[in-house]
């Protein structure tokens, strides 16, 4: 077992700390501090925020969404997104399938055999 809690923010700019990695998936932390601006690009991997705390938007181009504590994101493999109006200390926590920089595609999903 591995615990986590969100670390408290002192970086001037976003830190990201891979949690946990497995084939089909991999977790991190995503820390942003307020009125810094959120760096990443698109990934070739399906992705879900988890809100901890903090507050935001997350901006893709079919619109935004609130990010507050309690909130679950989804963003698609390779959709532009980013978080802005980082008005508090944004911490998220973030779960990539397959894992993050896999590059892969998930496998089609077949019906089960009769």
């Amino acid at each position: 077992m591995r615990s986590w809690y969100p670390p408290a923010a002192t970086a001037s700019a976003a830190v990201y700390d891979e949690l946990l990695r497995a084939p089909s998936m991999s977790v991190g932390s995503y820390v942003i501090p307020a009125g810094t601006a959120d760096p990443q690009q698109p990934h070739t991997e399906d992705e879900v925020y988890i809100v901890l705390a903090g507050s935001a938007r997350l901006e893709a181009p079919g619109g935004s969404a609130a990010a507050v504590p309690g909130a679950v994101l989804f963003v698609p493999a390779g959709e532009e997104h980013r978080f802005v109006e980082i008005a508090d200390d944004l911490h998220v926590i973030v779960v990539f399938s397959p894992a993050e920089h896999t590059g892969a595609t998930p496998a089609a999903v077949s019906p089960p055999a009769r």
